[in-house]
């Protein structure tokens, strides 16, 4: 933890919040389980970063849950994708 807080990583969302002061937080947080959730949802319209990263580098993704995952102490992890969109094209499910 205090390594990651160090580095000051970022998060990938808008804001770019600090990785360490989160996972700190979540920790010391009363109450269980916790969980730990990749929220990979493209909300910006044509940016596909999210998508690119899921599909060029999967095992990336699963590590950093997990690493997360074990920072916080939590017990289980989930990946959020949004519905409806066809992996590799870009495009809605169903479109040509």
């Amino acid at each position: 933890m205090i390594e990651v807080k160090k580095s000051n990583l970022r998060g990938r969302g808008g804001g770019g919040f600090p990785a360490g002061v989160k996972w700190e937080t979540t920790k010391k947080a009363p109450g269980e389980p916790k969980y730990v959730i990749v929220n990979a949802d493209e909300g910006d319209p044509g940016a596909y970063m999210d998508r690119s990263l899921l599909e060029g580098n999967p095992h990336l993704v699963l590590e950093g849950l997990t690493i997360g995952a074990y920072a916080i102490g939590a017990s289980e992890g989930f990946i959020y994708v949004r519905q409806g969109i066809s992996p590799g094209s870009g495009k809605p499910a169903g479109r040509p």
